[in-house]
């Protein structure tokens, strides 16, 4: 006796998550983001590097979904992501809404077969500032 086996169902690929955990204290009183930035994402066995630091390099390929988001180093400060600055040719970012609620992260898919190394800066909304802070150092998407 025989026994059909089904079709696979494709392995749906988790995202790669950026997060960028932020001093908003120390970076409003510095009015930048140089050592009051700390990135990590959850790509480490892909081998991404520079985890905990403003340069993290995430490593992808083509058709990699990357989800940044923000978590406040102090529990009662405001953060989010105001943009992303990136080339949009190799991924072009949108910001989109958690449902029900007013927290926010962004997302994006690499477009590049070999995106090489890509630089990209995060501009951050803190406290009650008008203006954004955005990153001096860089971080990277890397091939």
């Amino acid at each position: 006796m025989t026994t059909k086996s089904k079709p696979r169902e494709p392995a749906v690929k988790r995202p790669i998550s950026i997060t960028a955990v932020v001093d908003c204290v120390g970076a409003l009183a510095a009015g930048n983001m140089d050592g009051h930035l700390y990135m990590y994402d959850t790509n480490r066995v892909g081998g991404s590097t520079g985890f905990g630091t403003e340069e993290l390099l995430t490593k992808v390929k083509r058709g990699d979904r990357l989800l940044w988001n923000c978590l406040a180093l102090e529990c009662e400060a405001y953060v989010s992501i105001e943009d992303i600055v990136i080339d949009h040719e190799i991924c072009e970012p949108e910001r989109k809404v958690y449902p029900g609620t007013d927290v926010s992260y962004w997302i994006g898919t690499v477009k590049k077969t070999d995106p090489g190394t890509f630089t990209y800066q995060i501009r951050f909304k803190l406290g009650t500032r008008d203006e954004p802070i955005t990153t001096t150092l860089s971080s990277s998407l890397v091939g």
